[in-house]
């Protein structure tokens, strides 16, 4: 049982997320003055960087979850729900969830980041997302259907749309992503189905700037293109998907890929609950919060990772015309 405010001997804390930042914030005040409570809709922390091995098949799916009660059962002051977050009541310093109330001294939204299809809805509604483990075995099932029912087909061009695969997005998880499913072509399909030759199936990355992995350096991004080429997928730079009705992408160079399978990692936005000020939400659905990470306007409320744009004098000008993620407890 969680006390409530007045029969407390030490100020509350409520971390919402149990992502690479909220457990990092809930770790860093072990054996401090306070009581600590881990909110998530998910008992178990997902390490999001193999998820692209899971929808491949690579791995497990429990090869990456790893259960949060357990990673916290030495820490005495460590307490843990699993439940939506619904909304956050400044006033009165409430956490509003599925399964009750809980009132706080200080919160951190760590909420992360989902899919952002930038407003297209029919993108959004035919396309795969892949920022969960069941996203992730969406996908990896997805993938093993279609290569069935092109089994089933008798000519080339009825297999053409289960065999081609068009991953969006050319950051890491897209990067990653376009060469395992191309490692499949390469060494699964011969041997699990023979029926099929490795030569019809065929592996697209979509990316809208001019180079793969752009965050990165030129020399990383140039060695990321020649290793997928060298793989066989098919890399379109400087291009973008403007339609996608279930059976074919429509590129904004005006190509048309005939596709069942689309998989979306062109972008992330913020995801957080209600009672953040509309006024501090950022481009990209991200919370403005000061150099300590803090909230505008939110005394004792904080904001970090992929759900944060952290402003300061530095980089407010910047700021303005992108965002940025506090990352001070990564």
């Amino acid at each position: 049982m969680l006390l409530n405010r007045s029969e407390r001997k030490f100020p509350r804390v409520i971390v919402i997320g149990g992502g690479f930042g909220g457990i990092e914030v809930a770790r860093r005040l072990k054996d401090k003055e306070v009581e600590v409570l881990l909110i998530d809709r998910n008992n178990f922390h997902t390490f999001q960087p193999l998820l692209y091995q899971v929808a491949t098949g690579t791995l497990a799916s429990d090869s990456i979850a790893f259960p949060l009660r357990k990673m916290f059962k030495s820490q005495s002051n460590f307490r843990f729900r699993m439940a939506e977050v619904l909304r956050i009541d400044k006033d009165t310093k409430v956490v509003h969830t599925s399964v009750g109330e809980f009132d706080y001294d200080y919160l951190v939204v760590a909420s992360g980041a989902t899919s952002n299809f930038f407003g297209n809805a029919d993108v959004e509604k035919y396309s795969l997302g892949m920022k969960s483990i069941q996203e992730a075995q969406n996908i990896r099932s997805y993938v093993l259907q279609n290569l069935e029912e092109a089994v089933l087909r008798k000519n080339a061009d009825d297999r053409e749309r289960f065999m081609n695969f068009v991953v969006v997005g050319g950051g890491p998880t897209g990067v990653e992503l376009s060469g395992a499913i191309a490692e499949i072509q390469l060494h699964m399909l011969k041997k699990d189905y023979p029926e099929l030759s490795k030569h019809e199936m065929n592996v697209y990355l979509v990316e809208g700037l001019g180079e793969v992995l752009a965050a990165l350096s030129d020399k990383s991004s140039r060695d990321a293109k020649r290793y997928l080429e060298e793989l066989g997928v098919k890399v379109i730079l400087n291009t973008v998907v403007k339609e996608y009705d279930g059976m074919t992408v429509t590129l904004s160079n005006g190509d048309q890929i005939p596709t069942k399978t689309v998989i979306w990692g062109a972008g992330v936005k913020g995801q957080f609950p209600e009672g953040i000020n509309p006024d501090l939400v950022q481009r990209g659905n991200r919370i403005k919060t000061n150099g300590q990470c803090q909230i505008i306007d939110m005394p004792g409320v904080y904001a970090i990772g992929d759900v944060a744009a952290t402003v300061t004098e530095k980089n407010a000008e910047w700021i303005a015309r992108s965002s940025t993620s506090c990352a001070a407890t990564r």
